[in-house]
């Protein structure tokens, strides 16, 4: 599939599709890294995702698949989160565990390469 073509989403699964996204960087202790994509929109509503298991994109949108089975449709103009609440639940988030165990990540040129590999 070449990066521009617009990937499957298997019919049984709908893609949840954010106003903003940024994805996280869980380091658990003596565990193996992963990321999660922290999904947000601008009437404050949040969601997290499983982990990502793989990415793909087209010309405007990545799709992170979970382990879950989700889907997560993120606008490539869309990185960053939404609202002021939504950013309080990320920090909370991010203070509710040791310091360094969850990073936020800067916005990459393409997540289908960083991920993937």
């Amino acid at each position: 599939m070449s990066k521009l073509d617009r990937p499957e989403i298997p019919i049984n699964l709908s893609a949840t599709t954010p106003d903003k996204w940024v994805v996280v960087k869980i380091k658990p202790e003596n565990e193996p890294d992963f990321h999660k994509v922290f999904a947000s929109w601008y009437d404050e509503a949040w969601k997290i995702n499983s982990g990502i298991k793989s990415v793909k994109q087209d010309e405007d949108y990545y799709y992170f698949y979970g382990y879950s089975g989700s889907c997560y449709k993120c606008h490539k103009e869309g990185y960053g989160i939404a609202s002021s609440y939504s950013r309080m639940v990320y920090e909370k988030l991010e203070n509710s565990v040791p310091k360094g165990t969850i990073l936020l990540l800067k916005d990459k040129l393409d997540w289908e390469v960083e991920l993937n590999n």
